[in-house]
């Protein structure tokens, strides 16, 4: 055999079975932190992680028996469950498995083309190239690579493979095949060295003297319609939009939703949902004294409330269903398209709308009852015959949640239809959450999808010194993989839907997530490995069929291997300011950012620009009891004064401050015009390809989205914008942000020279 053959040894130790266990299952073996510092993972600390696998380890024999039973299930198997491959490449291919005693066989295969076409071959296995080898228990393996046919083409297949004609039982399998393109898409205007710039909005903080007390899609059409004009924005960066309980202070971030392939219903536009219109008891109820004083109430609310604001909307977006289901019954033409909606959508829209429906009928019988944990256990089984018995019952209540969704869809779709007619190059920036919520109905709907007994989280860094435990089963990678990858599939492209950009929340995930045993602290951790080729290869194949550009959130512990594999793919990086330093802690030069990226300020869990000149953060950190003593407090304050200095050093070094400007950073107490302006021009001038200013940002505003480590101790998700849509053409403030950042952006050749008038 030209290729080395890797032999199976039984091991010596406890500990190095558990070892190799626990590297055949992608625990990793250490980790360096943000220091340089190693952190080995402990014998224990792997041993636990391998249980939640279900994997029994307690013994020698037991730790050996599950090496054995990892290497068979990948040797014995004549085909992966699924093939990932990137069509064009050098060593593209299927790899099959053979033992050596059947090197003398013919191997057919049988291509079933997405599209309905189909290819045949038959290959002498001999004649095919070996690419690795396994010795096992007496038994020997080669894995061989069958060409692909010439008429493979990108998209989802199968194949059926036969191994027979050597005297010996045929053996027959079955494998899933996907091949994709080399990189994720770029619109022209990238891909020809373009460089562009957006906005970002919360766009529940979006405020209004017509919206029903948060932010929705009409407003979104609105500030699309400022941002082109103002500013000439190519694209709208939005927060999740995904499904989420919307109860206050546990259940409103959009990053930890209860569903991530479904959307908050909460961003409707009530007054143009289908049957609203023909609803004779929601316009009359809507011209209430009552409903019209709740409503300005909740626009005057300093904060977006989350559980008023539901509870109003739902109650309406009910009585234009119930209008448009009689529509329906009357031969209504919307029934054709509303059907074909629900048959699009198949599984996934029925087991969330069955856990919507079951959520309100089960809390409303018993108001103590919040989570589907503690629902009847009959009812926590998605595939019981009791749920099945409730949909039976219950068709109306689950066709609403249908309805609600199809709505979202059509309101986004005409939002993103609009933003490209007003000639942005990319639209709407949708992002994906890493989590999903625990109680939410994810992870009822396809448990077997999760890993149960770990956590996951993050290491110690910098903002949290003991790390983090974010609350949140890890994936089950392997069972991704025996299902062919279609749930991840799934979630790329519905996030992907109605927009040009999706940003992938922590995209290391996608190599590896730091997972806590449950009862361990988040120190004792470890990285666990997933199939980032594999996931890679699917991001691309989703971004040029969805024709969306494709940024991955790289901050933290980021290895160099990861930020590689991300830019041969064509996914972008994601650069904030206040993270790229140079040694001795400099701010690196605009020159030196990738191209290859997204530049920014800051994020929702971070300061807002002005918040950081000002030490707001630090502040809301030390009100909200986040800050152990008086000495950790001073130390922040400490190296915030040293990271502004630098960072006005770097701007006066630039040239970007005038001559009289302070060179101290202590003589300059708020975030000043000129400062301001010296920041974005700073951002505006790197060469990435995309840069992005939050909202905050260009207003100035004080208070970050979200401040990590708190729930009730500070109005996580619920900030609005400092101007309504209806003063951000009057107020000075904003006429003179807007034309600071378009004429920056000009400058810059990051926007199209559109005008007012235009």
């Amino acid at each position: 055999m030209s290729k080395p053959l890797v032999t199976y040894r039984p091991s010596a130790t406890y500990e190095e079975a558990i070892r190799r266990a626990a590297d055949l299952y992608g625990i990793e073996a250490g980790y360096y932190d943000i220091w340089g510092r190693h952190h080995t993972t402990s014998v224990e600390g792997q041993k636990a992680i391998l249980k939640s696998f279900g994997v029994a380890v307690d013994t020698t024999e037991e730790a050996e028996r599950a090496v054995e039973e990892r290497l068979s299930a990948e040797w014995d198997a004549l085909a992966a469950p699924v093939v990932v491959e990137t069509l064009g490449a050098q060593d593209d291919g299927l790899p099959v498995q053979i033992p050596v005693g059947r090197l003398g066989a013919r191997l057919t295969m049988l291509y079933l083309w997405e599209d309905g076409g189909r290819s045949e071959q038959e290959w002498a296995v001999e004649s095919l190239e070996t690419i690795a080898g396994c010795e096992m228990k007496g038994r020997v393996y080669v894995r061989k690579r069958v060409p692909l046919p010439e008429a493979a083409r990108h998209g989802y297949h199968e194949v059926k493979l036969t191994l027979a004609g050597d005297g010996e039982p045929a053996i027959t399998s079955g494998t899933k095949l996907i091949l994709a393109p080399e990189r994720a898409y770029l619109p022209p205007s990238l891909a020809n060295g373009g460089r562009l710039a957006g906005l970002a909005v919360s766009l529940y903080g979006i405020r209004s003297e017509r919206n029903w007390g948060c932010g929705d899609l009409s407003d979104l059409k609105i500030f699309i319609d400022w941002a082109v004009e103002a500013t000439g924005a190519e694209f709208i960066a939005l927060n999740p939009l995904h499904a989420i309980h919307n109860r206050q202070p546990f259940n409103t971030s959009p990053y930890l939703p209860n569903c991530i392939y479904y959307r908050n219903p909460i961003y409707l536009d009530v007054e143009r949902v289908a049957g609203f219109a023909a609803s004779q008891r929601a316009a009359l109820e809507l011209k209430s004294a009552e409903t019209r004083a709740e409503l300005e109430a909740l626009r005057q609310a300093e904060f977006v409330e989350y559980e008023r604001v539901w509870s109003i909307k739902k109650r309406f977006l009910l009585w234009a269903f119930l209008q448009f289901v009689k529509m329906l019954r009357d031969g209504s033409p919307a029934a054709a398209p509303f059907r074909e909606f629900i048959k699009g959508e198949g599984e996934r829209l029925d087991r969330y709308a069955v856990f919507c429906a079951l959520d309100e009928w089960i809390h409303a019988r018993n108001p103590d009852v919040w989570t589907w944990q503690e629902w009847p256990a009959a009812y926590r089984d998605p595939d019981s015959p009791e749920v099945a018995e409730f949909e039976r019952r219950h068709p109306l209540r689950i066709t609403f949640y249908k309805f609600l969704q199809w709505q979202m869809s059509l309101q986004l779709s005409e939002v993103q239809r609009h933003a490209l007619a007003r000639g942005m190059a990319i639209g709407l920036y949708h992002d994906l959450a890493l989590a999903t919520d625990r109680c939410g109905s994810d992870l009822w709907a396809y448990r077997p999808f999760y890993i149960s007994g770990c956590r996951v989280g993050s290491p110690p860094d910098d903002f949290a010194p003991e790390g983090q435990d974010w609350s949140f089963p890890p994936p089950n990678s392997d069972h991704h993989r025996q299902t062919g990858y279609e749930l991840f599939a799934d979630s790329i492209r519905k996030n992907a839907r109605a927009g040009g950009a999706l940003r992938m929340d922590h995209v290391m995930r996608f190599f590896r997530l730091f997972w806590i045993p449950d009862g361990w602290k988040a120190t004792d951790g470890a990285y666990v490995r997933d199939y980032h080729e594999d996931l890679l290869r699917i991001l691309a194949l989703e971004s040029v069929r969805n024709r969306v550009v494709l940024i991955g959130e790289d901050l933290g512990t980021v290895q160099p291997a990861i930020r590689e594999a991300l830019d041969r793919f064509g996914v972008l990086s994601y650069r904030l300011l206040y993270f790229e330093r140079a040694e001795g802690g400099r701010f690196r030069l605009p020159n030196e950012y990738p191209k290859q990226a997204l530049v920014s300020v800051t994020t929702h869990d971070l300061p807002t620009l002005a918040g950081f000149w000002e030490g707001a953060d630090i502040e809301a950190r030390r009100k909200a009891g986040l800050l152990t003593g008086e000495d950790s407090y001073k130390k922040q304050v400490a190296e915030r004064t040293r990271d502004k200095q630098r960072l006005l050093e770097t701007l006066i070094e630039l040239n970007l401050l005038p001559d009289w400007f302070p060179r101290q950073a202590s003589a300059v107490p708020e975030l000043t015009g000129e400062l301001h302006n010296a920041i974005v021009g700073f951002l505006v001038s790197t060469p990435s390809m995309l840069m992005v200013l939050n909202q905050e940002d260009l207003f100035k505003q004080m208070d970050q989205q979200n401040l990590p480590g708190s729930t009730w101790q500070y109005p996580n998700w619920r900030r609005k914008m400092l101007f309504r849509l209806e003063e951000l053409r009057a107020n000075r403030l904003s006429r003179d942000c807007a034309a600071m950042l378009r004429n920056w952006l000009e400058r810059a050749g990051r926007v199209k020279r559109r005008r007012t008038s235009d």
